[in-house]
């Protein structure tokens, strides 16, 4: 799969095929990966309040945490029967092993430079046998980001940190499978799987659905099928869900 221009990321561009793709299997993705019992969810994706709606259908009580730092001004908070939003910039505002499972979607932990101690908190507040899905932007991002930028002395640094800055200023994170796997370890968490977000290219997608619209469930299951394990020579976005032991 080929790096998605940068201007695509956000969904403005000309994939339209391929957003839509994208946001189902993230969708079922985390359909998928819920707790099966009503549960305690930490929502640390942002306070778009996507994951937050999805989670709570699922039946489960969410705490969404809506970071001051990238949070829409204005945004007033609310409180509806099933999630209840916090502004925060960190955790301390919650007891150790409080929750049951944390997402952290939207590339929340490529977002938070220092992502070391914000995944320490995470580890703190899970209960013991909690889970925590992650999303991160991936080298294979980072790199294309770069080379497009002309940056090209800082692409022989991937084995380092690779922080990579955006044409509009801020800065993200891109990891490996291995740095992620490292950094979910460290924190104590136990890592049950790392992939890819999506293998399938924009290409294959666009023509598939052009082809048939009706497509786009068994394009979901397709991508979900797979197991690229750990292969982040393809894809944007890594997602990895880790269990407190």
């Amino acid at each position: 799969m080929l790096p998605i221009p940068a201007e695509e990321l956000n969904g403005s561009g000309t994939l339209g095929p391929y957003w839509t793709f994208y946001r189902a299997v993230a969708a079922e993705q985390l359909s998928r990966w819920l707790p099966e019992s009503p549960s305690t969810v930490l929502d640390l994706s942002g306070g778009r309040g996507r994951w937050s709606a999805q989670t709570s259908k699922a039946g489960h009580r969410v705490l969404e945490v809506v970071d001051f730092r990238r949070a829409v001004e204005g945004q007033p908070l609310h409180d509806a029967s099933k999630v209840r939003q916090v502004r925060a910039d960190d955790l301390r505002f919650l007891p150790d092993r409080s929750v049951d499972a944390v997402l952290a979607e939207e590339r929340a932990m490529s977002v938070e430079l220092m992502a070391e101690s914000a995944i320490g908190d995470i580890a703190r507040v899970l209960r013991p046998g909690g889970r925590a899905l992650v999303c991160v932007d991936s080298l294979v991002l980072g790199m294309a980001i770069l080379a497009e930028q002309n940056y090209w002395a800082h692409l022989r640094q991937t084995g380092e940190v690779m922080l990579v800055p955006w044409p509009d200023g801020s800065i993200t994170r891109c990891f490996s499978s291995g740095q992620l796997r490292d950094l979910l370890t460290e924190a104590g968490l136990e890592v049950e799987w790392i992939r890819p977000r999506t293998v399938l290219s924009p290409s294959t997608v666009d023509h598939v659905l052009a082809s048939d619209p009706r497509a786009l469930t068994w394009l979901v299951n397709t991508e979900l099928e797979a197991h690229p394990a750990d292969d982040d020579t393809v894809g944007i976005h890594l997602v990895a869900s880790a269990r407190r032991r």
